[in-house]
This record gives C-alpha cells, sequence and structure tokens, in this order.
C-alpha cells in the first residue's frame, strides 16, 4: 500500500520527547507508530483500549511515580514475582 498521505498534529513537546525516547528503545519510527495506532482504530472500529477518567487514588500514585516517589525496586524479574507472591 502507498504511503503518501500526511498527517500533521500539534503536540506537548515534552509528551513527544518521552514517547519518542520508548519509540526509539522498541525501534519505532514515529510515523510507523502512529500507523500501528491507526491500524488498530480501524481494526477495532474504535480507540483500541479504554480510555477512562482516573480515580483520585490512580491520579495521586501516578503522580507519586512521577516524582520518583515510593517507588519499589527489584533487581531481577524473579524477586519481582516473588515479592508479588508475598
Amino acid at each position: 500500500m502507498s504511503k503518501t498521505a500526511t498527517i500533521q498534529a500539534r503536540i506537548n513537546p515534552e509528551l513527544k520527547k518521552k514517547a519518542q525516547k520508548i519509540l526509539n528503545t522498541l525501534n519505532l519510527s514515529m510515523s510507523e507508530a502512529i500507523s500501528l495506532y491507526l491500524t488498530q482504530v480501524t481494526l477495532h472500529r474504535g480507540i483500541p483500549f479504554d480510555i477512562k477518567i482516573p480515580n483520585d487514588l490512580t491520579v495521586k500514585t501516578l503522580e507519586k511515580t512521577e516524582r520518583g516517589e515510593e517507588l519499589n525496586e527489584v533487581s531481577s524479574v524473579d524477586d519481582l514475582f516473588q515479592e508479588l507472591n508475598n
């Protein structure tokens, strides 16, 4: 399929920077990620994930995480699962 259509969107520069860092880790370009998203919209005939307003606890937890507070670090995946099972 020919890729000749162009999409322009204005977004927050910090959001773009954070997303680009993640996409680089996944070896995906911004264009590929947008194409994947639009493919999923088409296949699902709608947004391919739930869109919800987070409750107060979730908002507070996300804010703490952004500030680097109350994070739990483990040295391996095995340690993580061991902690989760206790």
